[in-house]
């Protein structure tokens, strides 16, 4: 970081709190922090969507899987325009019809109170581990880094700087916010590829550097990190609990406009997830092309950024990993906030509570959300000798079929009970985490070929769904349940156009890099 670089940063996060001011002040006066007053239109949930999704850790590591193995690793952001479209028109059609604010307060319309307060108290947990410690941790040895600081301080900046628009403006705020920074890592992470295809001489010559394999989306089932089947069957089951039940990612569409714009939104992310083999994954194997000698796969993202780019630009880049961060952050702050105040404040203790009083509760979640992801990001600081993030990365693999299952027998299927979803949601998950912790640090007595991750997590929703199955037919539950019905109007030509033309371009790509 040089003179202009900081300059640049500078500038960056100026224009960010502009625009947080501004689109706080877009709010209206006394309204809801959580749902931006239901006015959010398809760029600002597109954008969200896919701000709340990338992080620095996955810049660093799709580059770094770019650099060992090519485009594979883009089966996890191609194979989720299947579930995203799901989203769209099974999910948010049911989500926007029941009006709820939270998805734990929709899964409570369907299977009752002690569903929703199970569910809401999973929810916070997976939003403090996952998308607040993990990230924090991830960006903090990014600033501690780059700003030579104590990992506490480093989170500590990460959270202010989030907390701020999410308590200001809420989710208009992080909404707004996020289509500048987004764009920005668009235009940031394109100069990147462009620089290092003029270096290598063109894509015919980054072909020829390569191995053949490097593009290619489906490997054989015999190779240990991407086999083919693993994938098609195991990713589903992140999908379905990713895209269409985890709160963070969903929120933004619980604002939309309508369900129109609803559509589109998510129509867009399913565009911009396309991007992500090009402007994440290209940048590593483009890394390979030009110093194939690098011995740690992890540095190719920033190798890159040192050696391509001038003065300026790399505090252009590390204003882009900030961007990235507080996105995420953001998100997450003012879903952790929404799911405390709506489905445990509000309705446990003070259903009367005024607008007033609840944004307060929920600012007051949010101060009390980051103290506690700060104190979890230092002890995972402290424990040496182990990656715990990517150990944690894969034990919320776990975490995944208990929420598909309960989500999706919800919804499809009317007979399915209340014991049954709350089975799945305890007993369920301490099973799966069992599964996952074995998986991980195998006993001696459980050294034997274990399948592939993905095929695990595929295998244990499979359980799960037999499990709620027979516990429906059998436990004598005479409640009728009702499925939230779906909201009709809205549905356009032009989204189910465009999602018709996403799933052309998707199975074209896949045709043409097999």
């Amino acid at each position: 970081m040089q003179g202009l670089d900081w300059v640049i940063l500078g500038i960056y996060f100026a224009i960010l709190i502009a625009i947080g001011l501004w689109a706080s002040s877009k709010r209206k006066k006394g309204g809801s922090l959580f749902l931006a007053e239901h006015s959010l239109r398809w760029h600002h949930i597109g954008f969200s969507m896919w701000g709340t999704n990338v992080g620095p850790s996955m810049l660093i590591a799709s580059a770094s899987a770019g650099f060992t193995t090519g485009i594979v690793s883009g089966n996890y952001a191609w194979y989720a325009f299947v579930f995203i479209a799901l989203l769209a028109f099974v999910f948010a059609p049911r989500y926007l019809g029941a009006k709820v604010h939270t998805l734990p307060e929709f899964m409570g319309l369907r299977f009752g109170q002690s569903t929703r307060n199970i569910l809401a108290w999973y929810t916070i947990v997976t939003i403090v581990i996952s998308w607040l410690a993990l990230t924090l941790f991830a960006g903090g040895i990014l600033i501690r880094q780059v700003f030579d600081i104590p990992m506490w301080m480093s989170a500590l900046v990460l959270l202010v700087i989030s907390a701020f628009f999410t308590m200001l403006g809420g989710l208009k705020a992080v909404a707004y916010t996020n289509v500048y920074q987004m764009i920005l890592l668009i235009v940031v992470s394109l100069v990147l590829v462009i620089i290092g295809l003029d270096r290598v001489g063109g894509v015919s010559a980054l072909v020829a550097k390569v191995p053949a394999d490097y593009w290619v989306m489906f490997k054989p089932n015999s190779d240990e990190a991407f086999p083919w089947l693993p994938i098609i069957l195991g990713y589903p089951v992140m999908g379905v609990w990713f895209w269409c039940t985890d709160q963070s990612m969903v929120q933004p569409v619980l604002a939309a406009k309508d369900l129109r714009e609803g559509q589109l939104g998510t129509n867009f992310t399913g565009w911009l997830k396309i991007l992500d083999v090009a402007l994440y994954i290209l940048p590593g194997i483009i890394c390979f092309a030009l110093f194939p000698s690098l011995e740690n796969p992890d540095e190719a993202y920033l190798t890159m950024v040192e050696n391509l780019f001038p003065v300026g630009m790399v505090g252009l880049v590390f204003a882009v990993l900030t961007a990235c961060l507080v996105s995420t952050i953001g998100s997450a702050l003012n879903a952790l906030s929404t799911v405390f105040t709506m489905d445990i404040y509000v309705k446990r203790f003070r259903p009367n509570a005024s607008q007033r009083r609840i944004n307060y509760v929920g600012r007051l979640v949010t101060v009390i959300g980051a103290v506690i992801a700060i104190a979890m990001t230092v002890a995972i600081d402290a424990i040496k000798g182990l990656n715990l993030f990517n150990v944690f990365q894969s034990v919320l693999g776990f975490i995944a079929p208990p929420m598909a299952a309960v989500f999706l027998l919800g919804i499809f299927w009317k007979r399915a009970t209340m014991r049954a979803a709350n089975f799945a949601l305890t007993a369920g998950t301490v099973f799966c985490l069992i599964v996952g912790v074995l998986y991980l640090w195998p006993p001696e007595w459980l050294q034997f070929p274990w399948p592939h991750f993905m095929l695990l997590s595929f295998e244990l929703f499979v359980i799960l769904v037999v499990s709620m199955v027979i516990i429906s037919l059998t436990d004598g539950d005479n409640t009728v349940y009702e499925i939230p019905a779906p909201v009709h109007a809205g549905f356009s030509k032009l989204a189910i156009g465009l999602w018709l033309a996403l799933a052309v371009v998707m199975l074209s790509l896949y045709v043409y890099f097999n």
